[in-house]
């Protein structure tokens, strides 16, 4: 029996000095704010690459800022490159998703760079459960989600959604419980997205 064909969006940033993780500048400086973005972005690279040693999946890097060579000349050349398109994060992640399963994935999973407890044996978690849910999703300490993985794409996961507040995990678990979808909710974990956040983890950005 043929196995499902899988793969990983990765949403990430080119990490230009005062354009990344703006939220973070007032308390760490612009500098420190990019080798951040940086720093999360490698380590993200480095647990869906040992996710690859239980299964076999494609990674796909979305991106903002910079451009393709750039991304090239910083995380080489294995990885399949994006750039993310205009609109609000809504957009951007259903047009990634419509991307990859046009390319005859038939389970997809998007995470970003923010979640540093977010590693391959979660992901391997995620990627698992699929085989039996609608929708998998990892909750955010904030009240947005870390992951989300799909078997089949459906628009209205991504629309009528107040992105960037607490209420991203909860919009989108009424929706699916509004297809009638089955859920398979990973482990609560914490995002890096403000200051406060920095005080919950060591990391040697400088």
């Amino acid at each position: 029996m043929l196995l499902p064909k899988k793969s990983v969006i990765i949403f990430t940033r080119y990490p230009e000095i005062g354009k990344t993780k703006t939220r973070l500048i007032p308390a760490i400086g612009k500098k420190k704010a990019a080798n951040l973005q940086q720093i999360m972005t490698e380590k993200t690279l480095l647990k869906v690459e040992k996710l690859k040693k239980f299964l076999a999946v494609e990674i796909n890097i979305y991106f903002t800022g910079g451009n393709l060579d750039l991304m090239i000349a910083w995380l080489g050349k294995k990885y399949h490159y994006y750039q993310q398109i205009e609109g609000d994060l809504g957009l951007k992640m259903y047009s990634a998703f419509q991307d990859i399963f046009n390319q005859d994935n038939q389970q997809v999973i998007i995470i970003g760079i923010d979640c540093p407890t977010l590693d391959s044996e979660i992901l391997k978690e995620a990627f698992i459960a699929l085989n039996n849910y609608d929708l998998v999703i990892g909750k955010a300490m904030d009240g947005g989600y870390y992951l989300l993985g799909l078997n089949q794409l459906k628009k209205s996961l991504f629309t009528n959604i107040n992105w960037g507040t607490n209420q991203v995990f909860n919009q989108t678990m009424e929706i699916a419980n509004k297809l009638k979808w089955s859920v398979y909710q990973l482990p609560v974990l914490r995002d890096i997205d403000t200051p406060e956040d920095l005080k919950f983890y060591h990391i040697d950005f400088f």
